[in-house]
């Protein structure tokens, strides 16, 4: 195996020129393990301190793994477990347990499914403006946001995600390292604080803000609603104040 030549299609890879001919200076240290399994545990030369294993092939496949019943390729690294330059094609389920990073497009031809409730986005909350989940929150003169208190606001943006069980599908706007910033549900189902002493909230009624700081109520007053609509009550609440799912709807 030591006088071996590898002579790859390619000369270029991940950015990096590769030799046009690859010539081994020692044999390449390996073993059979159990069931024949080829053990490599370094191998020598111009790319030999960089590459432990190079398939090439013009027309079909350069490297080829298969299992029965366990893993058919694992690799693991201190960078990149696997580097891939080219197009790459899964069959089957593809099984991600860590972060994605996409920097380009991405094409759907099926179904999306998420596990969240709502579709949320992210906004600044005014200094003391109280962002805790559920809460109600309007506009402020700045552009920020903060708990609503007052009955009938046109001002309403939305109720901070992540309340009760309910968990945002979607954050637009997200800033990472940008503090003071919470997701506030605009679209689909969120738990939201409600006030019940100024009227019995069933299911289906319409709410809006009330005077108690971050809490919606039952909208009662049609003329005053308009644009000061949060959503549509998904749940009873009969008496006092707690949290009641709701179909955020801002209207």
């Amino acid at each position: 195996m030591g006088g071996t030549t590898f002579k790859p299609k390619r000369t270029q890879q991940a950015g990096k020129k590769l030799p046009t001919e690859v010539k081994p200076q020692k044999p390449i240290p390996h073993a059979v393990g159990p069931g024949g399994a080829l053990l490599v545990q370094r191998a020598e030369g111009e790319i030999g301190d960089k590459v432990a294993i190079a398939g090439f092939s013009v027309s079909s496949f350069g490297l080829f793994a298969s299992s029965g019943e366990g893993t058919a390729l694992f690799a693991t690294g201190g960078g990149f477990a696997a580097e891939l330059e080219g197009n790459v094609r899964i069959a089957g389920v593809l099984d991600i347990s860590g972060n994605q990073t996409c920097s380009g497009n991405m094409h759907v031809h099926g179904d999306i499914t998420l596990r969240g409730a709502d579709y949320a986005e992210d906004f600044d909350v005014a200094e003391g403006g109280g962002a805790e989940p559920g809460t109600v929150m309007v506009l402020d003169d700045l552009g920020s946001v903060r708990a609503s208190d007052t009955p009938y606001d046109r001002r309403v943006a939305g109720v901070v995600s992540g309340a009760g069980g309910y968990q945002p599908a979607v954050i637009l706007d997200r800033h990472p390292d940008a503090p003071g910033r919470h997701p506030l549900a605009l679209m689909g189902k969120v738990f939201c604080k409600a006030d019940a002493s100024l009227g019995a909230i069933a299911v289906g009624d319409m709410l809006t803000t009330s005077s108690t700081p971050g809490h919606a109520m039952k909208a009662v007053d049609s003329g005053r609603a308009f644009g000061a609509v949060i959503g549509k009550a998904l749940r009873p609440l009969e008496t006092g104040c707690g949290l009641v799912p709701i179909l955020v709807a801002l209207q």
